[in-house]
């Protein structure tokens, strides 16, 4: 209900074809405010992606108390075709190559190999010929640097007859020669801004904007999604992870008419991966001379990593192969070499019929281990860490701090269906679990957690391009809670 009142109307719907379920949410617009009606869900039907929406739809309309939704319009996002396949392509591999991976990895790709001039020729065209990206993102010297690495990976492109596509996303002194390379042979180009046009800069948004067209056309590739594009109102399907991110950053940046909640952590656990996104607005302010002569993970304002073996259903053997069978039953209080032979099953079964539902406490508890030892890892991975041994090379001493630094992040959200379906209690439970260990990981030292139990981020995410002042103030409301 919508004020108390019943609901005569939908005015907004936003779609997320995930990898296990489909969810949908309901939006009313009132003036210059969006408010949540309420989501559903359907298991996500592979063979025939449109059946999972159509159904998850019909559930939300049952649920709100209407035969049907007919609203002004439709969002959405998708997970579902497996995410892009990428592969990224630079110069040295400790700026342009690791550039133009994180440009990549905060579009919602799956960044398979990266390529630097230090790859041999001959195992770069070997990469590209067994991998078969759906695109390469190719960038490489700084704007007015070098340029001999963009042509050289042009050529290595054509060499692999590579059917990928290509956006070229380096010096834009040599864009135009590079282009004309590629289109000879047939290879389809994309050119966006250089993704680092100084040694002190990432610009992430041009390239992320391409990759996320690309994978509008490419999506259309897995059944029903096709269908799905059609209903959408502004033709854009966005990749799940991008749109968790924008969220993020919408949160804790804030629009320039409001402001943002500040530096922010998010964790999204999905049946097929742990995604880990933080953002802080602190770093907006350092000057060049902090940032220092290579674009490094703690300098950047956002932040994106995933762990593609780390699921609760597709990739659940991932989660007992990473922690131990025993690792993940100590998490809730269980042992055994019975138990752990019973989890091991488990994980095999869930990988094979990931629409499972839970249903015994046994398997519950199972469920809740395999969430805190996949949070656990993907946060200590995505952070950084107090350094144990001299490195001369780095000028580092035990004591020093490596990588990102998210010790003074306070809020942390969480996002995803062991969150969405569990009670408040549960949900902090394995979030304070998950954060009991940090040893030597620079995680935040007092996490506020902040559970999205009505599974809004993705759906904020996916309003930012349309409705960002409304997106925030959503956010701020349902997410925070802020009045």
């Amino acid at each position: 209900m919508l004020g108390g009142e019943e609901i005569k109307h939908v005015d907004l719907l936003v779609y997320d074809v995930g990898s296990t379920y489909t969810k949908v949410t309901a939006f009313a617009k009132e003036a210059q405010e969006l408010e949540f009606i309420g989501r559903s869900e359907a298991p996500t039907t592979v063979e025939n992606i449109e059946i999972g929406w159509v159904e998850a739809r019909q559930n939300l309309a049952r649920s709100i108390g209407l035969e049907d939704i007919d609203p002004q319009r439709v969002l959405a996002t998708s997970s579902a075709a497996g995410g892009l396949r990428m592969v990224a392509m630079g110069y040295m591999p400790r700026v342009t190559a690791k550039a133009a991976k994180e440009v990549a990895m905060s579009a919602g790709a799956r960044v398979l190999e990266i390529i630097s001039h230090e790859t041999p020729l001959d195992f770069r065209i070997q990469v590209l010929q067994e991998i078969k990206p759906d695109i390469i993102l190719l960038a490489g010297g700084t704007d007015g640097g070098d340029e001999d690495s963009l042509l050289e990976n042009a050529q290595v492109i054509v060499d692999s007859k590579s059917s990928a596509v290509v956006i070229i996303a380096g010096n834009i002194h040599v864009q135009a020669r590079v282009e004309e390379i590629l289109e000879a042979k047939g290879v389809r180009t994309i050119r966006v801004p250089n993704v680092m046009p100084t040694i002190h800069e990432l610009r992430v948004k041009p390239a992320r904007k391409a990759i996320h067209q690309e994978f509008i056309r490419q999506i259309t590739r897995a059944k029903g999604l096709g269908c799905l594009l059609a209903i959408v109102s502004n033709g854009r399907v966005i990749p799940t992870p991008g749109a968790v991110l924008m969220g993020t950053e919408l949160l804790a940046l804030g629009t320039p008419e409001n402001e943002g909640l500040g530096n922010m952590m998010v964790i999204d656990i999905g049946g097929a991966t742990t995604d880990v996104h933080s953002v802080l607005p602190d770093l907006e302010q350092i000057s060049n001379e902090e940032k220092g002569l290579v674009v490094s993970n703690e300098k950047q304002v956002s932040y994106r990593t995933v762990e593609g073996n780390l699921g609760l259903r597709v990739s659940a053997t991932g989660i007992v192969e990473t922690a131990g069978a025993n690792g993940v039953l100590t998490k809730v209080a269980l042992q055994g070499e019975d138990l752990a032979q019973e989890l091991q099953a488990y994980a095999n079964f869930l990988e094979k019929q990931p629409e499972y539902i839970s249903t015994t406490e046994k398997e519950k508890l199972f469920d809740q281990g395999m969430a805190i030892a996949a949070i656990e890892i993907a946060t200590k991975r995505h952070a950084g860490y107090i350094s144990q041994s001299f490195d001369p090379v780095m000028g580092i001493v035990p004591g020093t701090p490596v990588g990102r630094d998210l010790r003074k992040v306070r809020k942390v959200v969480a996002v995803g269906g062991i969150f969405a379906h569990s009670s408040e209690e549960l949900s902090r439970e394995i979030l304070t679990k998950a954060f009991a260990n940090r040893g030597i990981s620079l995680l935040p030292e007092v996490p506020e957690f902040i559970i999205d139990k009505s599974y809004l981020l993705y759906s904020i995410g996916a309003l930012v391009p349309e409705y960002p002042n409304e997106a925030l103030n959503l956010g701020l409301h349902n997410i925070y809670g802020q009045p």
